[in-house]
């Protein structure tokens, strides 16, 4: 999975219409999420499309699979991900992740159905986070 900072520095030379097919792209390189692991436990609430995000690691490396029904919001996933993955869990218990992704503008790029889920996958892995930072 590249990084987020390699992800904007490409992002930042894009206009909108390859911005998306960019984000789409990113969405097709998420590691595969087996479809056993698609249930109503790691559904995203909140998204306007299915989005599902499982944990896997430990406290020295936190890491998730995710998926998504809609190719934009697949990508969008990828870069929560992308900000997250990967890094011991006190790291990202602690992280700004809406910080960490706000020079996307994500919020200005798409429309708000696209991006309203953000805030709960965010939540969803910050949460994850700590739990496993507690121990």
């Amino acid at each position: 999975m590249r990084s987020l900072d390699d992800i904007l520095e490409e992002y930042e030379f894009l206009e909108a219409d390859d911005r998306y097919r960019l984000l789409i792209e990113l969405g097709r390189d998420l590691e595969p999420m087996p479809a056993a692991l698609k249930t109503d436990a790691t559904l995203v609430r909140g998204c306007s499309a299915q989005v599902w995000v499982y944990p896997t690691g430990d406290e020295d490396k936190l890491h998730f699979l995710a998926d998504s029904n809609a190719a934009i919001t697949k990508g969008i996933v990828a870069l929560v991900i992308s900000a997250v993955q990967d890094r011991p869990a006190d790291e990202v218990a602690a992280m700004d992740v809406a910080g960490a992704l706000a020079p996307f503008d994500l919020s200005n790029q798409l429309s708000s159905n696209r991006t309203q889920g953000v805030p709960n996958m965010i939540a969803l892995v910050r949460d994850h986070a700590a739990r496993i930072a507690a121990g």
